[in-house]
């Protein structure tokens, strides 16, 4: 292992976090991880990792933190809470949350660390669980320009496209902005292709025919056999889908941007939510519309793929 690797710690080892720190190992980076669930530690220490007892004792270590973690409310306990990272702050320490929450809680913990002589990106991610597992994700990433150079060569092992936004906070604005835009693609996949199979067409052929013009989608091609098949294993949960949007309409409210599509889809999926389904994968947002329709596009393929040709 090169010894000039500096030591990351990583906390947050769910969906994402756990085959992102598998990619660090893989790079070569010296990896103290921290999560809730044991087994998740086990699994990272096992591959090569180091335990760690608390965020406090993972920031000591640690030259570089990454978080990855759920919601607002989890970043600041880990970061400002009681045996928090923050409680190691020194000068020339980096944190980077790759977290999806508020860009006001990215700025708070910036001004934080600047008072103590360190810095911070927010670097949250899109790709999914497969992006995630690949090394592919796009990262867009918010902070000074020398901190995302000294972050940048970490980042490359996680994602494909990485791009520098703009100042403390504008990774988060830019995911928000992202975030809407993949909602309303599934949204608008689950009316086309519910609309078109309950109608009488070959759901798969009805893919095939989309993929191959511009409605062409990133959202058919790593979510299809969830939609076709009914199953909706995440992937990337509804309640955490349902939390960017309301990140997302926050923003609208500050800014002054009226998103009357986003806030017709935070009310889907919080439909879904309220049915039960927010642990389920964010392509779930097509059950809700099938509801609506008594019609489920699964069992139409099934007795499709079962008919005589």
């Amino acid at each position: 292992m090169d010894a000039a690797q500096p030591t990351i710690g990583f906390i947050g080892l769910g969906i994402m976090g756990r085959p992102m720190a598998r990619n660090l190992l893989k790079a070569g980076y010296p990896l103290i991880v921290r999560d809730v669930v044991p087994e998740a530690v086990a699994d990272l220490v096992a591959a090569g990792a180091t335990a760690g007892a608390s965020a406090r004792e993972v920031a000591a270590v640690a030259d570089v933190l990454i978080t990855m973690l759920p919601d607002s409310p989890d970043v600041e306990q880990v970061y400002l809470g009681q045996d928090g990272a923050f409680e190691a702050l020194r000068p020339g320490w980096l944190a980077i949350d790759m977290s999806s929450i508020a860009p006001s809680t990215s700025r708070v913990l910036a001004e934080r660390a600047k008072a103590a002589g360190a810095e911070t990106l927010d670097a949250p991610v899109s790709g999914g669980d497969k992006g995630a597992q690949a090394g592919t994700l796009s990262i867009m990433v918010g902070g000074s320009p020398e901190a995302f150079e000294r972050g940048r060569p970490i980042l490359e092992a996680l994602g494909k496209t990485i791009v520098h936004v703009g100042p403390a906070g504008a990774g988060q604005v830019v995911k928000a902005a992202n975030q809407v835009v993949v909602a309303l693609v599934i949204g608008a996949v689950s009316e086309g292709l519910l609309l078109a199979t309950k109608a009488g067409a070959d759901p798969d052929r009805v893919v095939e025919i989309l993929q191959g013009g511009l409605a062409s989608t990133r959202v058919l091609e790593m979510r299809r056999e969830n939609m076709l098949g009914g199953h909706f294993e995440p992937g990337f949960r509804v309640r955490l889908h349902l939390k960017d949007l309301r990140n997302a309409l926050t923003l609208a409210r500050e800014t002054g941007v009226v998103l009357p599509l986003t806030a017709e889809v935070e009310q889907q999926m919080q439909a879904l939510r309220i049915a039960g389904r927010g642990e389920l994968d964010h392509s779930s947002l097509i059950t809700m519309l099938e509801d609506l329709a008594g019609f489920r596009v699964a069992d139409a393929r099934a007795a499709t793929q079962g008919a005589p040709h």
